[in-house]
């Protein structure tokens, strides 16, 4: 069930993507509101622990094709 969610999650950032880039020190994410609730998805996933430790967000797939690409990945601390 949470590998489907990670899959509907993915497709909807591939719908309306959001933009990876950085500002001097920063990393400035910006996106719709759709695109906010499909990557908290994603979050809330890794935090889970259901699912797989990493997703990558491909620039022209999940964000802007300008976009840096980003990797979400969860640590044993």
């Amino acid at each position: 069930m949470s590998y489907d969610l990670a899959i509907m999650a993915l497709e909807g950032l591939s719908r309306f993507p959001l933009t990876v880039r950085s500002e001097g020190s920063d990393v400035v994410i910006e996106a719709s509101p759709a695109a906010f609730k499909d990557f908290a998805r994603l979050c809330l996933l890794l935090g889970g622990g259901h699912i797989e430790e990493e997703f990558e967000l491909q620039p022209g797939v999940h964000s802007t094709k300008s976009s840096q690409r980003l990797r979400l990945r969860t640590v044993n601390r």
